[in-house]
C-alpha cells in the first residue's frame, strides 16, 4: 500500500496497513538528523522515515520589496516587522522570527486602517510553481499539503495578533469589535482569494489544505465558545467551504486545551484536527475519539514541550503506544507531533519516535 492509499484510507474512516505518518520539524531539527544520518536534505529525511505527507508552499512572493529596519528586522507581507533570534546553544539552538512591533497597536478607530500601507495583494504572487509541485509530490506516490506560509496560514485571530498584539487583539474581540472586525474581514478577504488562485492553479493536485489559528492556551480557549462563534466562526468556515468547493479536505492545526470547540469545528465541516496538543486541560484522547472520532479525523498527539525534548526514549516510545491505542482503532488517525520538533530535541528521541511508529503503528 502507498502513502496515498495509506493516508486516504485513514480519512474515510477505514484502518489502512499502518497508521500514517506525517513529520513537523524545524530547520535545525532537520540539519541535525542530516548530519547524524548522513543524509543531504530534509526529503531525504521524510523518505528515510517514510513520511506520507509531503508539504508545499506554493506561490513565489512577487510584490513590492519588503521594508528592512536598522535594527535588522524586516517587514512580512503584512508589514509586521520580526527579526532572526536564537535561543540554545550548540545542538540545542533554535531560531525564531521574533515580532519587533505591533504596527497597528496604536489604531483606535477602524477608519484608521484604511491609510494602513501595508495590506498585501494577492495579485503579488505567482501561482504557476503550485502545480508543479504538487505533481512532484503526488509522482513520488506520497499526498500533497499545501502548509502555505506557517506564520499567518489562512487565519485570522493570529496575524491580528501580529499586527495588534496578544493582548489588545484578545481585547478587541471583547470592547472594540468593530475594530476586530475591521482587521479580520481584511485578512479573511485577502486569504479567500489568494486560496481561489491556488485552488485555480493547482488544478486538483492539492490533496490536503492546512489551515492554522491557534485558539487554545494550556489551561483552556483564548476566547469563549460563544465568542469564537460570533467573532471567528464565519471565516473559519469560509476557508473550509472554499477547500470542499475545490474538492480539497482541510486540515486546522490549532494548539492549546480547544475540546470545547470540537462540536463547532465538525458544524463547520472540518475534516482533520491538527495538534492534539498532550499535557492541557480536557485534552483526554480516548474520550474525544469515542465523542468525536467517527466525524473528524486526527493528526498528532506526540508532546514537544515536554517528552520529546526532554524525556527519554523509553518514554517517546510509551507516548507513542498509548496514541496509537487511543486514536487509531477504526482509522482517522495521522500520527505525528503536536507541532513542530525543537532544535532541542535530541536527536536519540526523535529516532525513538520512528522507531516506535514502525512498532506500534501496523493494523495487520
Amino acid at each position: 500500500m502507498d502513502s496515498r492509499e495509506r493516508v486516504f484510507r485513514a480519512l474515510r474512516h477505514e484502518e489502512p496497513d499502518r497508521v500514517p505518518r506525517d513529520f513537523w520539524a524545524t530547520a535545525e531539527t532537520y540539519a541535525k538528523l542530516c548530519r547524524r544520518l548522513a543524509l543531504p536534505a530534509a526529503d531525504a529525511v521524510l523518505d528515510r522515515f517514510d513520511i506520507d505527507i509531503r508539504s508545499i508552499e506554493g506561490p513565489r512572493y512577487l510584490g513590492p520589496k519588503l521594508r528592512v529596519h536598522p535594527d535588522g528586522s524586516s517587514n512580512d507581507i503584512w508589514g509586521v516587522p520580526r527579526r532572526q533570534e536564537t535561543v540554545g546553544t550548540g545542538e540545542r539552538a533554535q531560531s525564531y522570527h521574533a515580532v519587533t512591533r505591533f504596527p497597528l497597536a496604536g489604531v483606535t478607530d477602524p477608519g484608521e486602517l484604511e491609510r494602513y500601507e501595508f495590506w498585501p495583494s494577492p495579485d503579488w504572487f505567482d501561482y504557476a510553481p503550485v502545480a508543479a509541485e504538487a505533481r512532484a509530490v503526488r509522482e513520488r506516490g506520497r499526498v500533497v499539503a499545501f502548509m502555505g506560509d506557517r506564520l499567518n496560514r489562512f487565519a485570522q485571530l493570529k496575524p491580528a495578533m501580529y499586527l495588534r498584539g496578544i493582548d489588545l487583539a484578545l481585547e478587541d474581540m471583547l470592547v472594540a469589535p468593530e475594530i476586530f472586525r475591521a482587521i479580520t474581514d481584511r485578512l479573511t478577504a485577502f486569504y479567500n482569494e489568494y486560496l481561489t488562485r491556488i485552488l485555480e492553479a493547482a488544478r486538483g493536485t492539492i490533496d490536503i489544505l492546512v489551515t492554522g489559528d491557534d485558539f487554545g492556551q494550556q489551561q483552556g480557549l483564548l476566547c469563549s465558545v460563544a465568542l469564537w462563534e460570533e467573532r471567528l466562526r464565519a471565516g473559519f468556515e469560509g476557508y473550509i467551504r472554499l477547500a470542499h468547493a475545490a474538492g480539497v479536505p482541510v486540515m486546522h492545526h490549532t494548539c492549546g486545551a480547544i475540546y470545547r470547540l470540537l462540536p463547532k469545528f465538525v458544524e463547520c465541516g472540518l475534516d482533520i484536527l491538527q495538534s492534539l496538543q498532550p499535557g492541557v486541560a480536557e485534552m483526554n484522547f480516548p474520550r474525544i475519539k469515542a465523542e468525536f472520532g467517527d466525524r473528524i479525523c486526527f493528526q498528532g498527539g506526540i508532546g514537544i514541550q515536554r517528552t520529546l525534548p526532554f524525556g527519554t526514549p523509553a518514554e517517546v516510545r510509551t507516548e507513542v503506544r498509548e496514541r496509537i491505542a487511543a486514536l487509531a482503532p477504526g482509522g482517522g488517525y495521522i500520527i505525528s507531533t503536536a507541532h513542530n520538533i525543537q532544535g532541542d530535541t535530541p536527536v536519540e528521541n526523535i529516532l525513538a519516535l520512528i522507531a516506535a511508529y514502525e512498532e506500534f503503528g501496523r493494523y495487520r
